[in-house]
């Protein structure tokens, strides 16, 4: 039985957004929307309240809540930090394939690695960074890449930084076991060199492992990161954000870019805000700084 007063129950009954078991009201939706923008800067329309609703509905459920008032006091309170997360879990889609737009990758191989990987073994460094990292496969296709043309690379001073804002995805990541339909998007000569056999599944190889790092970061956030890169993949995430902070992300990449650097975005994105007078077109969706002139 409900320990909500029957009157505050028959008027959120009739400002109910969605029909279902909870009640979930446009204040409801307005509050999650306004604490995922300011925690990990998804925009969110109110055209989505029914995705918002199903997926939400189950960490009511979890949790024992009878309302999304309940759920929406959790999550903006000074206890609801872990339950924010898990909120944003539930919120953002990852979706994610090996080489997936695999024209980044024939440019990564094609264009830029050959001089870096040259470079790395007269005593350089490589330093490239998956921005949006889900549950590994865009820095294992990297690193694969990175593989085809040096086999040895784990044994140099190349590196893979990959990181994403949502925890689980990074257990997945680090774990890197993938069932044999997600394995097959890799190359058949890679994937008989670089993966294992786990169970009913394959595992990335260890020394595919040694090249990436995966951390948490949140986009919104500080960056830890001092050094520049010279590869920077951050796809299909910005396009989740409104275009102010599109803006932002894109203007924070410039300093981490090393002058030859390449910035990889997704076939949707487009680079806009100050960013856009700093970079020009070296292929698709691929950015590079513009020459000084």
């Amino acid at each position: 039985m409900s320990v909500l007063p029957p009157t505050i129950l028959r008027e959120d009954r009739r400002a109910q957004l969605v029909d279902g078991e909870f009640l979930f009201t446009a204040e409801d939706f307005r509050t999650i929307a306004a604490t995922l923008h300011a925690t990990a800067g998804i925009a969110l329309p109110e055209s989505k309240a029914t995705l918002v609703y199903s997926r939400l509905a189950k960490r009511l459920r979890a949790l024992g809540l009878e309302s999304f008032r309940q759920y929406c006091k959790l999550v903006t309170g000074a206890e609801g930090l872990d339950e924010r997360q898990q909120m944003i879990v539930a919120l953002t889609t990852n979706v994610t394939r090996f080489f997936r737009e695999p024209h980044h990758f024939d440019h990564l191989k094609d264009k830029l690695l050959p001089p870096l990987l040259a470079g790395a073994r007269r005593g350089g460094s490589v330093r490239i960074w998956s921005a949006a990292c889900s549950n590994g496969q865009e820095p294992y296709s990297i690193a694969l890449t990175v593989l085809s043309l040096m086999p040895d690379a784990a044994d140099y001073d190349v590196k893979i930084l990959a990181t994403d804002i949502d925890t689980q995805m990074l257990a997945e990541a680090r774990a890197g076991v993938y069932s044999g339909q997600v394995v097959a998007a890799v190359p058949a000569d890679l994937r008989s060199r670089w993966f294992e056999r786990d169970g009913e599944g394959f595992r990335i190889a260890e020394a595919v492992r040694r090249l990436v790092t995966f951390n948490e970061l949140n986009l919104i956030g500080d960056w830890p990161m001092r050094r520049q890169f010279q590869a920077i993949f951050c796809r299909n995430v910005v396009i989740y954000f409104e275009e102010e902070t599109q803006s932002k992300v894109f203007s924070r990449f410039l300093p981490l870019m090393s002058p030859e650097a390449r910035l990889y975005i997704g076939h949707s994105e487009r680079v806009c805000g100050p960013a856009a007078a700093r970079l020009e077109t070296d292929g698709v969706t691929t950015y590079r700084l513009r020459s000084v002139r």
